[in-house]
């Protein structure tokens, strides 16, 4: 998600909340934020896919003579 399209998101928010939307502006609006979720997700799901739990390979490599 680019900047740019952040920045549009909060230009549509702010002009809801001041003057209100046409229908065009609302549905662009729904499609950035439908972007932006699927960006967030997208992140947090290939951080997720990189957490590797120490208790798990700790069992796999058991140290010898503790």
């Amino acid at each position: 998600m680019t900047q740019e399209k952040i920045a549009r998101i909060n230009a549509l928010a702010k002009k809801s909340r001041e003057v209100g939307l046409t229908d065009e502006e609302k549905q662009e609006q729904q499609l950035l934020r439908d972007e932006y979720r699927a960006a967030i997700r997208a992140s947090l799901t290939a951080t997720l896919d990189h957490i590797e739990f120490e208790e798990y390979k700790e069992s796999l490599n058991p140290k010898k003579g503790c």
